[in-house]
């Protein structure tokens, strides 16, 4: 049986996708970055945790393997979480405005036996905003835990002036990369 170590309804939606059956487990991993963590040994770590938490709930079921995921927006070397308040969201797009950033999302696949995982990264541009486009996205409440306080697949589609990589990698669960996962991990091959 296949377990999402989430409650993430974009996550949940996007596994679905794949057409495999999957139950949810609640898990709390703290996501906190470790001083002088690179971003990416962060994402993986973070993913790698909350594999490893769902697994130890069910350890006791035969065949279970567990997808735990992580994905953060990343501005040079700063990793933009889930912000605080919507003060803090305004912040981090007025940082974005006019600027690439990196996604970067991990996808972490453990089972009793063996785990495996797969990092997809992403580039995405945003357009200039104004103070006025940034106050009306975040009175709309989207940003609401979002990497970065915004959610791709919503009304902030209008600010990406361009993107490299995986529209599914930044809603949360890259799926080309996770499919692959999947299917070499049932084939007992490296990712």
């Amino acid at each position: 049986m296949l377990y999402l170590a989430s409650q993430s309804p974009r996550r949940r939606e996007l596994l679905a996708r794949l057409g495999q059956p999957f139950d949810c487990l609640d898990i709390d991993v703290p996501e906190q970055r470790q001083p002088g963590e690179p971003p990416e040994d962060y994402v993986r770590r973070v993913a790698r945790e909350k594999a490893g938490a769902g697994l130890l709930q069910v350890m006791a079921i035969a065949g279970a393997r567990v997808i735990g995921a992580d994905t953060e927006v990343v501005l040079d070397d700063e990793v933009f979480g889930k912000p605080a308040d919507a003060a803090d969201a305004a912040a981090m797009l007025g940082r974005l405005s006019g600027r690439t950033h990196r996604v970067v999302s991990a996808v972490s696949l453990v089972s009793a036996s063996r785990e495996a995982q797969v990092v997809s990264i992403s580039e995405v541009r945003f357009g200039d905003l104004d103070q006025r486009a940034i106050d009306a996205y975040v009175a709309g409440g989207e940003w609401q835990g979002k990497a970065g306080a915004y959610a791709i697949q919503g009304e902030a589609q209008r600010f990406i002036a361009h993107l490299s990589g995986s529209h599914s990698g930044v809603m949360g669960l890259p799926l080309y990369e996770t499919a692959r996962l999947l299917q070499q991990f049932d084939q007992g091959a490296a990712p």
